[in-house]
């Protein structure tokens, strides 16, 4: 009878020695190595100090948590739950053997040191077997030391992810003689300083080779023993990859939690069959491109994910049954796994749609609108990507983005000024019913904007929203106000990271109180409340801002000294507006009146009024 599961509570040591034929395998559809030192590393660390400085207390071995394991190819050993921790074990144990070869070749040969040189080499054997599958055979373990070439023959660990970079830098650093060789093997990433410029797999090598360097050779070869002989994990070998999934998608281990693209992309995997190489190849590009996306803070492979689930459930009307909108929202895993698990039985058309959505984010994503609108709320990017999936991802035009912006734009905007959150009736449930019209093709979008306006006026009054306008003193509306401005003035409009929010009347410096005086301001108090009205605030490139940010505005809007920065040199058009200015001071009456044209512009723009 063929064997089902089978759970085994293992030292970690006895869990990684593995027989010549057989291999650890991380499936295409795993995570990259995603441990960092500071968060997890830092943690094992401690956990292993703890656990030996309270061991003579408490002989019990210390967990580390379950590792599932498909066996149904014979020979591999699928990391299906535990990759993370696989990997790290092994990067803890390669430094171990390096900082043991080194103690022992420096230790001296004395009667006192004898018992101590006996026990590191024993332990540094140990670690020797594990990381070249020596079988305990002495022979084969001294020839290795003798030259350790040989081990660039051995793998312990093959890497298939397909969300991987950098799959050849584990075994860089496992066959390595020495910490140089690894370091000098392993890969660089390009246009990164210090630490940074290394992978994952080689910070935390260093990071454990330098921890155990730190300690003195007693406290090493405590250290060794605690690891190889005290730590344990729970094994469940599975001989179904069916099961073995299904374990994956229902435990927690004291690993990373497993995200809902890694439960979403292994169901997806194991209903591939004989389209395995065209999932990988799909899923591999929505990874690289969501990827690329989220270092931009565009969109994540898991925001990719919850913006299908609205689509499909859009397109479906299954939360209108009642004819008004049901808000109440499952979770990803529950949609995909359970209450619409048919849609994963079709892996190639659903990767398309993933792939459709990343394509689209990745055209719009330097449109400044779409930029503007992100800033303001999360949840944006669900509705503008509901209009948006109507069109061939290199057909959209900028038009079609504007439009459909423009009226979340307006609405989030609102949401910024009252004291309603996202989840009110008046945001929440509406835009729930609304986006089964975004996603109809056959909805067009004067329809969409009558609906945002009519939506728009019949809750809210525009002299309620002026008023919240000129009591505002946060920083999202200086970038609209800006916007709307430049749209006004046909002047071009973008903003990046290194795009300031500028006080025209400074907020701090030396030279606070005369300016405060300068600008008919009494107190303290007031100052506090007016500085930091729309009226005192444009936007400004930082590195013109750092040099004049505590200036006199005289000063900042001059344009004859030309050595010297300041609103001449900005590409902001209120910035540049300010340079002819018919004063040299900035005074309360200035930023009141600026501020009251800022609020008319925004109401206008809230309730789509020409200005």
């Amino acid at each position: 009878m063929a064997k089902d599961i089978e759970p085994k509570l293992k030292l970690i040591s006895d869990y990684l020695r593995i027989k010549k034929n057989e291999m650890f395998v991380i499936p295409e559809y795993q995570r990259a190595y995603s441990w960092i030192n500071t968060e997890h590393c830092e943690k094992l660390w401690q956990d292993i100090e703890a656990f030996m400085e309270s061991s003579s207390e408490d002989p019990d071995p210390y967990f580390f948590g379950t590792i599932i394991i498909d066996c149904s190819e014979n020979g591999k050993f699928n990391l299906i739950d535990g990759q993370q921790r696989t990997t790290t074990f092994l990067l803890l144990l390669k430094a171990l053997q390096l900082q043991l070869n080194s103690c022992l070749s420096l230790m001296p040969n004395d009667e006192d040191s004898e018992a101590l040189k006996e026990g590191m080499k024993e332990n540094r054997n140990k670690a020797i077997d594990i990381l070249c599958k020596t079988d305990g055979d002495t022979e084969t373990r001294l020839s290795l030391i003798k030259d350790w070439s040989k081990a660039r023959e051995i793998k312990l660990l093959e890497n298939k992810s397909i969300n991987e970079q950098y799959k050849n830098d584990l075994q860089s650093i496992l066959e390595a003689k020495d910490y140089d060789e690894a370091e000098k093997e392993c890969i660089k990433i390009p246009k990164k300083q210090k630490d940074n410029k290394y992978t994952n797999f080689f910070r935390n090598f260093k990071f454990f080779y330098y921890k155990l360097k730190d300690l003195t050779d007693s406290q090493l070869n405590s250290f060794s023993k605690t690891f190889l002989n005290k730590c344990q994990i729970i094994e469940i070998r599975s001989w179904q990859i069916e099961q073995a999934i299904t374990m994956f998608n229902s435990l927690n281990s004291t690993g990373m939690p497993l995200s809902d693209a890694d439960i979403i992309s292994a169901q997806l995997y194991s209903n591939a069959g004989d389209k395995m190489v065209d999932f990988n190849e799909k899923w591999s590009n929505i990874i690289k491109l969501s990827n690329s996306l989220n270092s931009l803070k565009i969109t994540s492979v898991d925001s990719i994910l919850q913006q299908y689930m609205y689509i499909f459930r859009a397109k479906e009307k299954e939360y209108m049954r009642t004819g008004t909108p049901d808000v109440t929202t499952p979770g990803l895993r529950k949609f995909y796994t359970i209450i619409h698990k048919e849609i994963l039985k079709e892996p190639l058309e659903l990767c398309d749609e993933f792939q459709k959505i990343a394509e689209t984010w990745d055209i719009i994503k330097n449109y400044p609108i779409v930029k503007l609108l992100l800033k303001f709320n999360e949840n944006a990017r669900i509705y503008l990507i509901s209009y948006l999936r109507r069109f061939d991802p290199l057909k959209i035009e900028l038009s079609f983005v504007t439009e459909i912006t423009s009226c979340l734009l307006r609405l989030f905007t609102v949401l910024e000024l009252v004291d309603s959150g996202f989840s009110s009736n008046k945001f929440k449930t509406f835009l729930f019913g609304e986006n089964v019209k975004l996603v109809d093709p056959s909805v067009s979008i004067d329809e969409i904007a009558d609906d945002f306006n009519n939506h728009i006026s019949a809750n809210w009054k525009q002299e309620e929203i002026k008023q919240s306008i000129i009591h505002y003193d946060k920083n999202i509306l200086v970038f609209l106000n800006e916007f709307l401005y430049a749209q006004k003035n046909k002047f071009p409009f973008d903003f990046s990271e290194y795009t300031n929010v500028e006080h025209i009347m400074p907020a701090s410096g030396h030279n606070i109180e005369s300016i405060r005086i300068d600008a008919h301001i009494s107190t303290k108090e007031e100052f506090k409340n007016v500085v930091n009205r729309l009226g005192n605030k444009i936007l400004l490139e930082e590195d013109i801002n750092k040099s004049i940010g505590c200036e006199w505005f005289k000063t900042k809007k001059q344009n004859s000294v030309k050595v010297k920065t300041g609103y001449k040199d900005s590409k902001f058009a209120i910035a540049l507006s300010l340079v002819n200015y018919k004063k040299d001071i900035w005074t309360k009456d200035d930023i009141e009146e600026y501020t009251d044209k800022v609020a008319d512009r925004i109401v206008n723009f809230i309730f789509c009024k020409s200005n």
